[in-house]
């Protein structure tokens, strides 16, 4: 078990009820288990580097290059064009760009990190943590690198060091909802539920407009039996992210648990609106006894 310690809680955002309505148009027949209520949920990644967070919109990339065009030997311009093409899933062009930034500049944290991101997530796990390994070097305050080689860590199964990576980027950054959501994630995995409660309500008290800790916090809710807490944090979720379909199927299993069927068959339905073939909200939606062509009402 991972050690311990005491992190403050924060109030989530008020919450805005409002009628909705979703019909299920169709259905695909199969059998799965329901996703635990330990399920990870994914966070946006702790990545680019800071001087690329402006500039890092699918938009800017014709900029981007023209501004190469002008300036061929400019690290940053590489970097914040390689973020916009990792954002966009477009990784081998964006390893380039963070390649030609770091030849240009050895010491170039921002870009070890970056491309530490991309090969995190491409799943090249043993390049991510040399590259946040060598940001670190460079620069050991670097909070962003200290919470992404803590998701490496995590990955590689290796929780010491990804807690104290985490622990890190807080001291570092206080206000990095990130690294308290990822610490949040590690706790929840080792079943330190209050703690884990602790570290996402920080986070949302950080970042109001992130479903992810939201429904992070509610299934740690749900592990804890707090099933109207949890659904209070999943009726924020799913009106911050319509087209969230993990919200809306973890919303489902926790009015399930209150044998809400209406809202539970509504948010399953809802979340197979947005992907028909999800079999864990088909497995719902079949154990609440969910109408095909029925509408529901979700909200009251």
């Amino acid at each position: 078990m991972i050690g311990r310690r005491d992190v403050p809680g924060f109030v989530g955002a008020g919450r805005v009820r409002r009628s909705r309505v979703v019909t299920v148009a169709a259905l695909v027949a199969a059998a799965m288990v329901l996703a635990s209520c330990e399920t990870m949920m994914n966070m946006p990644t702790a990545g680019p580097g800071d001087d690329s967070a402006s500039a890092a919109s699918p938009a800017n990339l014709s900029s981007l290059t023209a501004v190469l065009a002008k300036n061929p030997n400019d690290p940053q311009a590489y970097n914040m064009r390689g973020s916009v093409l990792g954002q966009a899933g477009r990784y081998k062009e964006a390893l380039a760009d963070f390649d030609r930034a770091i030849t240009l500049d050895p010491r170039y944290a921002q870009a070890y990190a970056n491309r530490g991101l991309v090969y995190r997530q491409m799943g090249q796990i043993e390049p991510a943590l040399a590259d946040y390994d060598r940001a670190l070097e460079i620069d050991p305050s670097y909070a962003v690198a200290h919470v992404g080689r803590g998701m490496v860590h995590r990955a590689k199964g290796d929780l010491l060091a990804a807690l104290q990576d985490f622990n890190k980027a807080i001291q570092i950054r206080p206000d990095n909802a990130q690294a308290y959501y990822n610490r949040g994630l590690l706790y929840q995995s080792q079943r330190q539920y209050q703690y884990a409660i602790d570290d996402f309500s920080t986070a949302i008290g950080l970042s109001q407009q992130q479903a992810e800790p939201y429904v992070a916090r509610a299934l740690t809710y749900l592990a804890i039996g707090d099933t109207k807490a949890a659904a209070d944090d999943l009726d924020d979720a799913v009106q911050m992210e319509p087209e969230n379909i993990q919200a809306w199927t973890s919303r489902g299993l926790a009015y399930e648990r209150q044998n809400d069927r209406e809202k539970a068959a509504g948010s399953y339905a809802k979340a197979l609106a947005l992907r028909k073939d999800f079999q864990p909200a088909i497995d719902g939606f079949r154990r609440v006894g969910g109408e095909l062509g029925r509408t529901y009402t979700t909200f009251n």
